[in-house]
Order: structure tokens, then C-alpha cells, then sequence
């Protein structure tokens, strides 16, 4: 597929008087619904007594298994184990919606009493999900809504994150990060997909009214984020001097990126939504990433498995029902991993102990560095000394290196959109 077809770039204008005065948008549901934080959804003692007592069992039906979708899922299963609900089958879709029907009526044969699930194509969704509303299972999506479902009836509720306080928070941090004015390029998903969309008109809402000496020089729509490198080098052709880019998710994060510094450029700061390790690697040694905003992904899980509770015991359960964001910068990625994913950060992201040397962590003595395949979670070290690591991203290779002996454990990881 050509450039051309996939790329649209529009050199924008300062915003008009209209638009700087536009009324600030807020999350909704997928069917328009009004957000409802999701801690106030509650389950008295009794009510988990009830739930113990009852012998039921739940099946989580993914949509991809990655970073995001794994905590999301560990909350859902921590819950339920919380709750005495014995979780009999997990599947992951590949982001296929035909494999996903399959799953739906393989665990189907479990006969689980409730199913999680984000649904990848929601106006086709009724097809997959149909024989377990009429079997009477208790379906509670994440983020999308099934087209043709009614809440209350089909299913029980939605859970999803404050979509509107993701964008602007990502908006905030790239103000901040290049002195509140500059000029910047806007990527946004370019398909329809409100959790995105809602995410990415945040951000442009919140530099067009607030920012009035920020402004959006390009625009550029993006549907496949194996294509973030062809767009970020066609938004920087034309505008080298770019000062920041909005990137809708991590992915196409790490394609600018690759950009930048094959043009040797450290100077445009990047903001991008959801925690990854590249990203951040990028972000603690001073690089082009200036903030990652997450939400609580874990929390999302305990909702949506205690929203199905609430269902089994035909409680009200609000129709969409939201988690916080968060904005993790250099200064608190233990604790924004641990706040988003209920988990510590990768090693390789910790922050270790001083070299002593007055540099900083990420620049150790010089030493020969070991490269990395750039989607492979970087190698575990187990110190035998004090030692010093460099952290460098170079095109589509990280490389590790330390001033003292080390041993290593490697494992992968994958990368994906949320």
C-alpha cells in the first residue's frame, strides 16, 4: 500500500475564534452513556458470601493478550478469586474477530456463569456474543459496547478509563515539556474507534484552548501503526521544526521514535498513551519521550469482575463505569507502573544506584555495548558489582552496557495498540 494512501497530512491554521471558545468535550460510553467512576461499585460482605456460596465460574474472551490486556486480565482474576469464582478458560483473539467468535462458543462449553471480554468489531459483535446473552451468561465488556445490545438486558455494563482526562493529560505534558509554545504535529487513529478517538480529540481540544501559543501545524491520520515511521518522517519533511508529536498509543511512539534519531533529532518531544518499555527506556535517559499516559488497567479488571458480580446478584450496575489516568514521567515510573498495572516496572527500567561517577545513571564509562532485538524485553541483571547501564535506543536495536561484569536471563515481551 503507498504512502499516499495511507498518510493525510493538513497543514493547519492558528485556531479560529469558534473553536478556541468550543465547549470542552467529555468521555461518554459507547452508546453516549455518562461515565461513572468505578469505585463506586461496591460489594457488601454479604454480598460476597453470596457470591462464594454460589458455585459460579467465569471465562475471560480477549481480543490480544499484550502489556495492557494482561493487566487488565490479572485484575479480573484476582477479583474473582477474591469473589470464590473459579476462572475455567482465557483466550486471546489475535485481534481476529472471526477466531474470536470461535473462542466465545469453545468456552461456551465450559458452561461459565460469566464472561469478560473486549469486543474487537462491535457491529458485528452480536453474532460472536449472541450464544452466550441467550444462554443467560453474564457478559461485561471493556471498552466497546456490542451494537445491538441493550444494558441492563444483554449485558451488564462496560468498563473503560476517563477517556477525555487521557488526552488531556497527554496534552499537558507535552505543553509543559516544550515551555507551554512551539509547533506540533498531531497523530491520531484514523479509524472508527472511540476509545481513541475520544483520547486523541482530548488532546487537540485541550492545545487548541488552552495552549493559544501552541499550535498544530500537521495533522495525520494513521490506521496502522506499522506505518508510524512513513508518517512521522512525511509530518517531519515538511515541518523539521516541529518542538513536539502526539502519537495515539506506544506503538507508533516507537516509529517516531526511529525517525528522530535517524535524523538525529533530540529536540521534538514525544507524548504517547499507554506504558511501554522502549518508551520509557527512551524517556528515563533524557530522550525524545517526554511523558507516557497510562490508566489503571489493573482496576479495570477488578471492576469489570465485580460489575459482573453485581450482575449475578441483579444488581443496578451503572452502564459505563470508568477508571483514572495517569501521567508517568522520568520521576515516578515505579509508581505509575505500579498505579496502572499493579506491578513493578521491568528491571530494566528501575532506576538503579548511583555510578559515583557524576554522570547520570543512564551514562556509564564508555564500554562495548550488546544489542538487542528492539521487541525483545531487555536482559535481567543480576549485579555482581556496582555497576553503570546505558540504555540506548538506535534505530531498531537497543543497546545494553555496563562498566563491570553482569549475567543475564532474557525473556520477550510484545508490543501492541491497547
Amino acid at each position: 500500500m503507498k504512502l499516499k494512501a495511507l498518510f493525510a497530512a493538513v497543514p493547519l491554521l492558528a485556531a479560529t475564534t469558534a473553536m478556541a471558545f468550543a465547549e470542552q468535550p467529555a468521555t461518554v460510553g459507547p452508546n453516549g452513556e455518562a461515565p461513572t467512576p468505578a469505585a463506586s461499585l461496591t460489594l457488601s460482605d454479604a454480598d460476597i458470601e453470596t457470591i462464594k456460596s454460589g458455585g459460579h465460574t467465569a471465562a475471560l474472551v480477549w481480543h490480544e493478550l499484550y502489556d495492557w490486556s494482561n493487566a487488565v486480565a490479572q485484575g479480573a482474576k484476582d477479583e474473582f478469586a477474591r469473589l470464590g469464582i473459579e476462572v475455567v478458560a482465557e483466550t486471546d483473539a489475535g485481534f481476529d474477530t472471526a477466531r474470536q467468535k470461535a473462542d466465545v462458543e469453545t468456552v461456551m462449553a465450559r458452561n461459565p456463569s460469566i464472561i469478560v471480554s473486549l469486543p474487537i468489531d462491535p457491529p458485528t459483535a452480536k453474532s460472536v456474543y449472541g450464544v452466550a446473552r441467550d444462554a443467560g451468561v453474564e457478559l461485561v465488556f471493556i471498552d466497546n459496547a456490542v451494537q445491538g445490545f441493550t444494558h441492563g438486558e444483554d449485558y451488564t455494563t462496560v468498563v473503560s478509563a476517563d477517556l477525555f482526562q487521557i488526552g488531556n493529560k497527554a496534552a499537558v505534558a507535552l505543553a509543559e515539556a516544550i515551555g507551554g509554545k512551539g509547533k506540533v504535529g498531531y497523530m491520531f487513529h484514523d479509524a472508527d474507534f472511540p476509545v481513541t478517538n475520544q483520547r486523541d480529540g482530548a488532546f487537540k481540544w485541550t492545545i487548541e484552548n488552552e495552549y493559544p501559543e501552541i499550535e498544530i501545524v500537521i495533522e495525520s491520520g494513521m490506521t496502522d501503526p506499522a506505518n508510524a515511521e512513513d508518517i512521522a518522517s512525511a509530518m517531519l519533511s515538511r515541518n523539521p521544526d516541529l518542538d513536539g508529536i502526539y502519537t495515539p498509543w506506544a506503538e507508533p511512539a516507537l516509529g517516531v521514535l526511529s525517525v528522530l534519531r535517524q535524523q538525529s533529532n533530540d529536540r521534538t518531544k514525544v507524548v504517547t498513551i499507554d506504558l511501554n518499555e522502549p518508551a520509557a527506556l527512551d524517556m528515563l535517559k533524557g530522550g525524545n519521550i517526554a511523558a507516557i499516559v497510562a490508566d489503571e488497567a489493573y482496576q479495570i479488571g477488578v471492576t469489570a469482575a465485580r460489575a459482573a458480580a453485581a450482575g449475578l446478584l441483579d444488581k443496578t450496575v451503572e452502564p459505563f463505569l470508568v477508571v483514572d489516568a495517569l501521567s508517568v514521567g522520568s520521576d515516578n515510573v515505579v509508581d505509575g507502573w505500579m498505579q496502572s498495572m499493579n506491578r513493578q516496572p521491568p528491571e530494566s527500567v528501575k532506576l538503579p544506584p548511583s555510578n559515583n561517577s557524576g554522570r547520570p545513571w543512564w551514562d556509564p564509562e564508555p564500554t562495548a555495548c550488546q544489542p538487542v532485538q528492539f521487541f525483545q524485553r531487555c536482559h535481567m541483571f543480576k549485579r555482581t558489582s556496582a555497576i553503570a547501564r546505558k540504555f540506548d535506543l538506535q534505530g531498531s536495536v537497543i543497546y545494553l552496557a555496563s562498566s563491570r561484569s553482569f549475567s543475564s536471563s532474557p525473556s520477550r515481551s510484545r508490543m501492541t495498540a491497547s
